[in-house]
């Protein structure tokens, strides 16, 4: 639960299919100095706070779970380091890659859970004549997120859901202004 709309509505559709859910933040900043805060990223004490009130509405635990130091070295760093020998490094991805698909992955199938479900806009169907999963782009173009999800294995894939993949933005916003969802307007 990132505190955002997205990961909003994806809880809440999921609770509606009868999944049982719970609410996982990832805090990937800790800054000790008193009064600090990262309010223009994605790792603001706000967004943790509407996060655990969406699931309070919604009836579901919730839990933050501290990734600072992972995405400190695995994002931040590497970021710094691709930057400084010339390319232009997207954290999103490295993000996707080592923490949300690794890390919390992880963190849910050791907790009991058999599904992490995020608010990403892509899909994933399942080949029958294969049996291989394939990401696929969301239906709506211009949300599309699966360039930042093109590292998840099988292994991965088989325990992943994109409740927004067949939406667009407008819908989910719609979904979440009908089901009194505090974030239904959040930029």
């Amino acid at each position: 639960m990132s505190g955002g709309v997205d990961s909003s509505v994806a809880a809440y559709l999921l609770q509606q299919e009868g999944y049982e859910c719970a609410g996982v933040t990832m805090r990937l900043y800790r800054d000790d100095t008193p009064g600090a805060t990262c309010t223009k990223s994605c790792c603001s004490d706000a967004d943790e706070e509407d996060a655990a009130f969406i699931c309070y509405q919604l009836g579901i635990e919730h839990e933050s779970v501290c990734y600072s130091k992972l995405f400190a070295e695995r994002v931040i760093g590497d970021f710094i380091r691709e930057y400084e020998h010339g390319r232009t490094p997207n954290p999103c991805i490295a993000c996707n890659r080592y923490l949300k698909f690794d890390a919390l992955l992880g963190y849910a199938l050791e907790q009991g859970f058999d599904t992490l479900a995020t608010g990403h806009y892509a899909r994933i169907t399942k080949d029958e004549a294969s049996g291989r999963f394939q990401l696929r782009k969301a239906l709506d173009n211009t949300k599309d997120q699966s360039y930042v999800l093109y590292m998840l294995t099988q292994e991965q894939l088989v325990h992943l859901r994109f409740p927004l993949g067949e939406l667009t933005k407008a819908q989910a916003r719609e979904i979440a202004e009908s089901a009194g969802l505090i974030t239904a307007r959040k930029h």
